[in-house]
């Protein structure tokens, strides 16, 4: 059940804040690139003019799952001429209309609103235009409602046949009876589930949540009831569900919606793996430089994996393999420990 707030009193600025914002850096040409943000239309109300049938356009979602790649992944997949992406990586937009309307509440988006200022400035090479097209984007993102049209609007205008790409590791939690409306908004879904073993997930999610949260001592002291305890934290816990989340994206999409892969299997062949994505999606395969293909994303503290961590958690561990292959898929010989 989605957890209700109540709505705003206030109403958030749109292209105010942008503008602010470019200031607050310190840009030599802020003044140039905040002229007309203001007075032109927002790209939300552009987006909505294009038409209420099937918002999403083409839509590919990466649901997941936490820590088992999909950094890695985005970072390959934002080289490809036909894939479109958003300014923030992880909208959570989903998550937030079918399981807590919190996630992007005003107040939220605000916190996010300078990073995604300061970055629109710091991409356009000095380019008041290319900045000015940024912050638009930006004030898109603070303004509301927040609805599919504002979600559609956080892409770049759609090219043809071309993708709009979501990295919202959060989407797994979408319930099974959600997954046909969000399909029936779009012209081609496609949805990628990608899976590590659940020792090894659990253990960089753990981890990374410790050393981000300034716990990093409490981690090295390796207290296993203190580290049990910690992997209960509901984010957590709910994002290690492999089987669970499969069994809710098969459930509620349609057939050959959905594909899952295994984190183990593509960093063995990264080249294969990504050209068997671009397969799924149906857009040309890139060529991806080996420099590229070796590029290391989101790295955790590289504490590695105490022997004693696969034991405690060896009964969770044993029910998502039996769950994993019980949707038919064939785990990877590196998950029998």
């Amino acid at each position: 059940m989605s957890r209700k707030t109540p709505p705003s009193t206030r109403s958030v600025p749109n292209g105010a804040l942008a503008c602010n914002a470019a200031f607050a850096v310190g840009a030599t040409f802020a003044k140039r690139t905040c002229r007309g943000i203001l007075s032109r239309p927002r790209i939300v109300d552009e987006v909505r003019e294009m038409g209420a049938d099937r918002p999403f356009g083409n839509l590919f979602l990466c649901a997941g799952s936490m820590k088992a790649g999909t950094t890695w992944l985005y970072h390959m997949l934002r080289r490809h001429p036909e894939l479109l992406f958003p300014l923030e990586k992880e909208p959570h937009y989903f998550c937030h209309v079918h399981v807590d309307d919190s996630y992007l509440g005003d107040m939220r988006r605000l916190e996010r609103a300078r990073n995604l200022c300061i970055d629109a400035i710091e991409r356009s090479c000095g380019n008041p235009d290319r900045a000015q097209y940024g912050l638009r984007r930006a004030a898109n993102y603070v303004g509301g409602p927040v609805d599919d049209f504002w979600y559609r609007a956080l892409f770049e205008p759609p090219r043809g046949d071309t993708y709009a790409c979501d990295f919202s590791v959060l989407s797994a939690l979408v319930p099974a009876e959600a997954w046909p409306r969000i399909e029936a908004k779009c012209r081609r879904l496609r949805v990628l589930y990608m899976l590590r073993e659940p020792s090894r997930q659990l253990w960089s999610n753990v981890k990374y949540h410790m050393q981000t949260g300034g716990m990093l001592e409490r981690l090295l002291g390796g207290d296993p009831d203190e580290i049990r305890r910690f992997s209960r934290i509901p984010h957590i816990r709910e994002s290690s569900e492999c089987g669970a989340a499969i069994r809710k994206m098969k459930a509620g999409l349609s057939d050959g919606t959905l594909k899952v892969i295994f984190y183990e299997d593509m960093h063995d062949d990264r080249s294969s793996g990504l050209a068997g994505i671009e397969d799924f999606l149906g857009v040309r395969r890139n060529r991806y430089q080996p420099e590229v293909l070796d590029l290391k994303a989101n790295e955790g503290s590289g504490i590695p994996m105490p022997e004693w961590f696969p034991d405690l958690f060896a009964e969770d561990t044993a029910r998502i393999r039996a769950e994993v292959e019980a949707e038919g898929l064939v785990l990877p010989k590196s998950w029998r420990l």
